[in-house]
């Protein structure tokens, strides 16, 4: 019998995320997820991505490594843009987004992005380099990876990335239940 060695380094899910904490839309929690495939050692030819993800239990539109091009169609997405807009659109409300120092939400074309963010009432604030306790997010990350996942071993990376949405799921469910719970008890007091 031969079973074949996949070092588990190479799979793993990449998230986008946003935690709205103010506003009136305080509560949500948006993400997405990208898997990434284990690289392959074979010195045979290469298989085409949808071959490649479909022997993983996934689509090729989810598999990529997180890159400028899906962090701003992200930040668009939690902006409300629609998929279709004018040059001139802009928010009904100035939204912030607090981002880390990660290398692509500073790249060069995050930066060209920002000028007609602002413009369109966006602004991307960085936090300190070396601060995750500053991030209202990364309390989250931290809570569904060690208790929304019970179980953190899959065979196929399409059912790890399937467990991650579904505690992500959960979890934003929870989170717009407990900011509401608690704008009831701030209603009632007052």
């Amino acid at each position: 019998m031969h079973i074949p060695y996949e070092a588990p380094q190479g799979r793993r899910i990449n998230a986008l995320g946003a935690y709205f904490s103010h506003g009136v839309e305080a509560g949500r929690l948006a993400f997405t997820l990208y898997a990434v495939l284990p690289a392959s050692r074979a010195k045979k030819r290469r298989t085409a991505l949808a071959e490649r993800a479909a022997a993983h239990g996934l689509r090729p539109e989810e598999v990529g490594t997180i890159d400028s091009e899906q962090l701003i169609h992200f930040i668009g997405r939690i902006a409300g843009r629609p998929a279709i807009y004018s040059a001139g659109w802009q928010r009904e409300r100035p939204l912030r987004i607090w981002l880390d120092n990660y290398s692509v939400h500073k790249s060069e074309r995050v930066r060209q992005e920002q000028p007609a963010w602002e413009k369109a009432g966006i602004m991307l604030c960085y936090l300190p380099s070396y601060s995750p306790e500053l991030s209202k997010i990364e309390p989250i990350w931290q809570d569904v990876k060690y208790r929304e996942l019970p179980q953190r071993s899959h065979d196929m990376l399409g059912d790890l990335k399937g467990a991650v949405a579904a505690g992500l799921t959960k979890k934003a469910a929870d989170l717009l239940a407990q900011h509401q719970k608690h704008a009831q008890l701030l209603q009632r007091a007052a």
